[in-house]
């Protein structure tokens, strides 16, 4: 087993959420699963390279 299996398996372990960024220079895109199925959450999301893009992000 590699350590990048190894590092997944161990983050599968606990209820996490797994978070992905495409980041650009204005508008970034960001996408959810849920790190125990690797299911997507929600739906794939922009939001804005600002504080309020951010706090758009960590809602």
């Amino acid at each position: 087993m590699t350590k990048r299996n190894k590092n997944l398996k161990e983050i599968r372990k606990v209820h996490t959420l797994i978070v992905g960024v495409d980041i650009a220079k204005r508008t970034h895109w960001a996408r959810t699963l849920d790190g125990s199925t690797g299911i997507e959450v929600g739906s794939v999301f922009s939001f804005q390279n600002s504080i309020n893009g951010f706090t758009r992000l960590f809602r």
